[in-house]
């Protein structure tokens, strides 16, 4: 098979005003070359990337990834391409990032199947594609060739174009390109652009004064557990009304969630309320839910007065508290096993004035020995066959 022709996919990306960032690991790096080198395509390629050592991907991801060969770690790679694109000049509306990472033959067998995920990721929407290639079916560099005309065809289909069949891509009997896509109501755009702080999971653009006095659960629900509910319904009972959720779509060095990622997320909460926002900082969710209590495990507690999070200066994190303490309705917080011991959650070592605004959940009203990290562990080792060998 060949890669489309570069002349013609820069055309079609011009036409639809795109201003991209491609990201390749593991393989379909030629896809970058294959435009950089054709005249006219500084009008749409912004820039290439090729995080190919683990620790590369780590550091333009904000940290390892549980798979570095997954849909997920592609559409990070697309929303972290689409997000350097928006830093480099381009409109929300005309910023695309798009990302392969891949499985390839290697020079020794391979434990795992021959995989390519790719994604795009614009304001519109989030796009998938993954492709499981027979074994042993292609050279390397076949291999190589395939990735990148997915990618660039993929590339082609979210800005407006057609995505390639299978016929064009010279796939083989039994070969099929699983896609996935999610465009999200108005309102998660303007929240992925910036252009509002929080919304409702369910599309509604409340105005900020639907936000104040709340009863708010932050977190990052991923997944959403019954020692989540178990949280949820003790607080309400400490609180006297009823709790909401808030899942901020952005990190503190890391790429902002996609909207796959974002509608997973929020299905898991059903007819629960649940608040996106993009306060990914305690004091910005202070802004957020203005005069609102906030319920919480001792994990996060402790880290609203660390110095480590107000750049090693304890300074920082004393004005910290004194600001949570003075804004906040209150705090409701609750233990949690720490290896073997569980930790509770009147013990930990905060400042006072945090401590004078919180209600201390004993380990009498709660306790439940679960983890979000152990499940996803789980769930990975149950769900994911491993990219690597």
């Amino acid at each position: 098979m060949h890669l489309p022709d570069a002349a013609a996919t820069i055309a079609g990306l011009k036409n639809a005003a795109a201003k991209v960032v491609l990201v390749a690991t593991g393989g379909g790096t030629r896809a970058i070359a294959h435009l950089a080198s054709t005249p006219g395509a500084s009008s749409v390629l912004l820039e290439g990337l090729v995080p190919y050592a683990r620790a590369a991907i780590d550091g333009l991801l904000g940290g390892p990834q549980e798979s570095y060969c997954s849909s997920r770690t592609a559409r990070r790679l697309a929303v972290a391409a689409w997000q350097r694109a928006r830093d480099r000049g381009a409109a929300a509306d005309a910023a695309v990032g798009a990302a392969v990472t891949a499985s390839l033959r290697t020079s020794g067998p391979k434990r795992g199947d021959h995989r390519l995920f790719v994604a795009v990721q614009t304001l519109r929407a989030t796009a998938t594609a993954e492709l499981v290639l027979e074994k042993a079916a292609r050279s390397r560099d076949e291999e190589e060739t395939l990735a990148a005309a997915l990618l660039l065809a993929e590339l082609m289909a979210a800005s407006g174009g057609q995505a390639a069949a299978g016929p064009a891509l010279g796939l083989r009997p039994g070969e099929q390109v699983l896609r996935d896509r999610c465009t999200p109501p108005a309102a998660w755009q303007e929240l992925f652009a910036g252009t509002r702080d929080a919304v409702r999971a369910d599309g509604v653009a409340e105005p900020p004064s639907a936000r104040t006095g709340r009863l708010i659960f932050p977190g990052s629900f991923d997944p959403l557990h019954e020692g989540h509910l178990l949280m949820a319904r003790i607080a309400e009972e400490i609180a006297e009304r009823p709790l909401e959720y808030e899942l901020s779509i952005t990190n503190v060095d890391k790429p902002a969630l996609d909207y796959l990622e974002i509608r997973d997320r929020a299905a898991q909460f059903g007819d629960r309320p649940l608040w996106l926002s993009r306060a990914g900082r305690f004091l910005e969710k202070l802004e957020t839910f203005p005069g609102s209590t906030f319920v919480m495990g001792a994990d996060t507690y402790v880290r609203l007065a660390d110095p480590r999070y107000y750049g090693g200066s304890a300074a920082a994190a004393a004005d910290a508290a004194r600001t949570i303490a003075s804004r906040a309705a209150g705090l409701i917080v609750f233990g949690r096993t720490k290896g073997d011991v569980f930790q509770e959650a009147g013990q930990l070592d905060v400042p006072q004035p945090l401590r004078d605004v919180t209600y201390f959940v004993s380990q009498r009203e709660f306790r439940l020995d679960i983890s979000s990290t152990e499940l996803r562990r789980r769930r990975r080792e149950a769900t994911e066959a491993t990219c690597e060998g």
